[in-house]
């Protein structure tokens, strides 16, 4: 979780909303890390978690990220995590929690939908308390 919180921080550094994520591989090397682009890419899906997966796969050559696991500093929004199903993530870590756009815990929870082809094993709160203290010092700021 360190990784995607200095991902996080890098992506603030660029007035990106921080939010950061790092692939890591069944034998635990970094295969593709991100934090957000959105405004930089101009590109809405430019999200952390969407950046490091694409990254992971063409590390791997494959769309398939089987026994991968992905850590992110905020609870994934419904596209990411519909991407995270996509790709066979094996495990999911995420730091806050997302009351209003988070859809594992809150919202739609994608991964207990019966539509939902892949749920990868959930451990939320992983650097909770870092990972809010960013957003909240983020948004603060922009008031």
């Amino acid at each position: 979780m360190d990784l995607a919180l200095e991902e996080a921080e890098a992506a603030r550094g660029r007035g990106e909303v921080p939010i950061g994520a790092v692939v890591l591989g069944p034998d635990g090397a970094v295969l593709g890390r991100a934090g957000n682009r959105t405004l930089e890419l101009r590109d809405p899906t430019a999200h952390a978690e969407l950046l490091a997966i694409r990254e992971a796969a063409a590390r791997l050559g494959s769309e398939r990220l089987v026994a991968c696991d992905l850590y992110v500093t905020l609870e994934p929004c419904a596209m990411c995590a519909a991407a995270i199903s996509f790709a066979r993530i094996r495990r999911l870590y995420f730091g806050a929690s997302d009351p209003k756009g988070g859809a594992v815990e809150h919202g739609p929870r994608f991964f207990s939908q019966a539509t939902c082809h892949h749920a990868p094993e959930v451990i939320g709160g992983l650097g909770e308390a870092k990972a809010a203290a960013l957003l909240k010092e983020f948004f603060a700021a922009r008031r």
